[in-house]
């Protein structure tokens, strides 16, 4: 059997995000451990959206004054540079009253019971992600069971259903349900605005269908899991989307942060980003399906 991280390497295979291949290729490998610890500069993405995470593990901040909210922890040994990055945007950790995620394993999960303690904030997933939050990450019904070590267990989870709003403050987020990558996957949009100038951001999970060796997709038993993912991605094609965000962010997604500049367009805002991001996607699920049936005619 793959290791997990062997596992992850392997993503690449699925393309993972924004159809960047060729920048991919070019960088450090986004699916090594390295990668996922390297530091990264935080750096405004718009208006009060920020990017807090390493280098190959995405961390999200949306700001307001009555409190923010943190999307994604990344790694347990990543807290520190988490609240580094915080901190260096001129923010403080302990105003950060609301975290979510967009799935349960350690390399976006792993770090949340820790930063919900030294921040003090809520946690809050859908159903599926907080059982899986409460187990530490060791659940039986992710594809990826078995296949990494389980982290701190996190006991107090608000449950949020697809296409609530959370609120804090003036900052309204929505939740929607992307089931595939496990299935608990979140997405989550909102607003951000930079003067009379407000876009539509989304933080989309992850669409690449890995898992361990005894896991079907194609499972006759379970047609949910291919029903599943073919919503996610009728959900991506539909959602109004000027700035894709993802857990794994494409080399591409950092050589843009040294493109703004003041009075040039925001180099994130790309209104088919999610249509493209559905569209790998779909590509990523027929590859699946091939495949689970090459492996259940070998048997």
């Amino acid at each position: 059997m793959k290791t997990w991280t062997a596992l992850c390497m392997s993503a690449l295979l699925f393309a993972g995000a924004h159809n960047d291949a060729a920048a991919a290729a070019s960088a450090a490998d986004p699916y090594s451990r390295e990668t996922w610890t390297q530091a990264q500069k935080p750096f405004r993405i718009y208006g009060n959206t920020y990017y807090v995470g390493s280098h190959g593990l995405g961390a999200i901040l949306v700001t307001s004054p009555q409190g923010h909210v943190l999307i994604d922890s990344t790694l347990p040994e990543n807290v520190a540079m988490i609240e580094a990055n915080v901190r260096a945007l001129g923010f403080r950790v302990r105003d950060i009253k609301l975290i979510l995620n967009t799935h349960t394993h350690p390399d976006h999960a792993g770090g949340i019971a820790e930063l919900a303690h030294d921040s003090g904030a809520q946690v809050a997933a859908s159903a599926k992600s907080a059982k899986a939050l409460r187990l530490g990450g060791d659940d039986p019904d992710d594809p990826q069971h078995g296949l990494a070590k389980p982290y701190a267990k996190v006991t107090d989870v608000r449950i949020v259903t697809d296409g609530e709003v959370v609120t804090m403050g003036p900052l309204r987020l929505q939740m929607h349900a992307m089931p595939g990558h496990t299935p608990g996957s979140t997405g989550w949009t909102w607003r951000s605005c930079e003067g009379q100038r407000c876009l539509s951001m989304v933080y989309a999970d992850s669409l690449s269908l890995l898992s361990n060796s005894h896991y079907r997709y194609a499972d006759p038993a379970h047609p949910e899991r291919l029903l599943d993912f073919r919503h996610t991605l009728a959900v991506l094609r539909a959602l109004p989307c000027d700035v894709l965000m993802t857990p794994h962010p494409p080399a591409s997604f950092f050589d843009k942060a040294a493109l703004i500049a003041p009075g040039k367009p925001n180099p994130w805002v790309d209104p088919q980003a999610c249509k493209a991001y559905a569209a790998q996607g779909q590509i990523n699920l027929e590859q699946r399906v091939h495949m689970d049936a090459d492996s259940h005619a070998a048997r």
